[in-house]
């Protein structure tokens, strides 16, 4: 590893930025959507997720590269989409509630855009219909599958058929085929996952197949995440949705080395504090980090080897025999765990070009409302 290349994340005018922060790499981003769609062959086949990253200037480089397909986990999320002015997006969540209401409002705000989302509620299905038949509108929704993560979704057989149905002879919808996601298939021998991928997609295969027999267009299957996305790209007849590869953590990073992607957003933080010989204290709480997950929530790149004592929600305790190397006030640059939750804890992402921040980014889909 040359030195250039061991020294990627650092930013020369760091000493200007306010901590903590998100950083976010614009070449390592971009490399990352040309990595995604050498794995899927081409923008035609993704429908990458933008729950991890919820900015619109992503959307609109994936738009610039060919890509018009997105999956979204909220209704901000579609609306920062359609404001893009992509041509489809992806609801890839039961709207319920309230939402019902918001989905039409937004289809009907942003006509150019082409919506759909997922269900696997007979009650919900007839809720959706209702709405969208009283605006006139015409709605695809995907019978939401679930094959093994017992999540969301209905496993594949008679109910399954039942609910597609419904969904084809209810006004104001379109059956629209089927979503099948497996987020709990995270073996890390890429021989076993593909096995296990396999096996959990079998099923919804075979349901297609029924449903075409019975006479019920199937338009499109869209299956797997980040983990899967390698495997389920061998099948021409499945969109993928990837959605961490476009920024990466160490959690996938350590997990699947199979999986070719740069690391491509990292949090900036400070020494605030030296509580003793051996501790470092940063200005990276849980209000600026992912928590979720238990230590290591973060790999220092300066200190891979430290061990996190104390978490709070404005500080982090680290312990390390390379203390004495920092005074306080130095800047510390490190990957996340879990890059998706901790994107939404920051307000804005400093965009770093050639080395420097250049600029920032409203990372507006945290939000959980925009103006729909």
């Amino acid at each position: 590893m040359t030195e250039a290349h061991h020294l990627w994340h650092i930013v020369t005018n760091a000493p200007d930025l306010p901590s903590p922060a998100l950083l976010v790499y614009l070449d390592r981003i971009e490399e990352n959507i040309r990595r995604m769609m050498r794995v899927a062959g081409g923008a035609k086949r993704l429908r990458p997720h933008v729950k991890t990253h919820k900015l619109a200037e992503i959307v609109r480089i994936q738009r610039s590269v060919g890509i018009t397909k997105f999956k979204c986990a909220t209704i901000a999320e579609m609306e920062m989409v359609a404001g893009c002015g992509a041509p489809d997006a992806l609801l890839a969540y039961q709207p319920v509630g309230p939402n019902v209401r918001r989905l039409v409002q937004l289809a009907k705000s942003f006509p150019a855009t082409k919506f759909s989302a997922v269900a696997d509620d007979a009650e919900a299905i007839r809720a959706l219909s209702q709405a969208c038949s009283a605006a006139q509108l015409s709605l695809d929704v995907l019978l939401d599958i679930d094959c093994g993560m017992h999540r969301t979704g209905i496993a594949a057989g008679l109910k399954a058929v039942e609910l597609y149905r419904l969904i084809s002879a209810s006004p104001g919808l379109r059956a629209a085929g089927l979503h099948v996601y497996d987020g709990h298939i995270q073996n890390t021998d890429l021989k076993e996952r593909t096995a296990v991928c396999d096996a959990a997609f079998a099923p919804a295969q075979g349901l297609r197949r029924e449903l075409e027999q019975l006479g019920l267009p199937v338009p499109r299957v869209i299956a797997g995440g980040t983990p899967t996305f390698a495997i389920h790209a061998r099948r021409p007849e499945v969109e993928c949705s990837p959605g961490t590869t476009i920024f990466w953590d160490f959690s996938y990073a350590s997990k699947f080395p199979d999986l070719d992607f740069q690391q491509a957003a990292l949090v900036l933080s400070r020494v605030i504090s030296k509580p003793g010989t051996n501790r470092l204290c940063l200005d990276l709480g849980h209000k600026a980090i992912a928590s979720e997950n238990p230590h290591p929530r973060v790999q220092f790149l300066e200190l891979p080897n430290a061990t996190a004592i104390v978490h709070s929600e404005e500080h982090l305790v680290l312990e390390t025999p390379d203390a004495g190397k920092f005074a306080v006030g130095d800047c510390l640059y490190g990957v996340p765990r879990h890059i998706c939750p901790t994107v939404a804890l920051h307000a804005e992402a400093v965009v770093i070009k050639e080395g420097q921040a250049a600029e920032r980014w409203r990372i507006a889909a945290r939000d959980r409302r925009l103006t729909i």
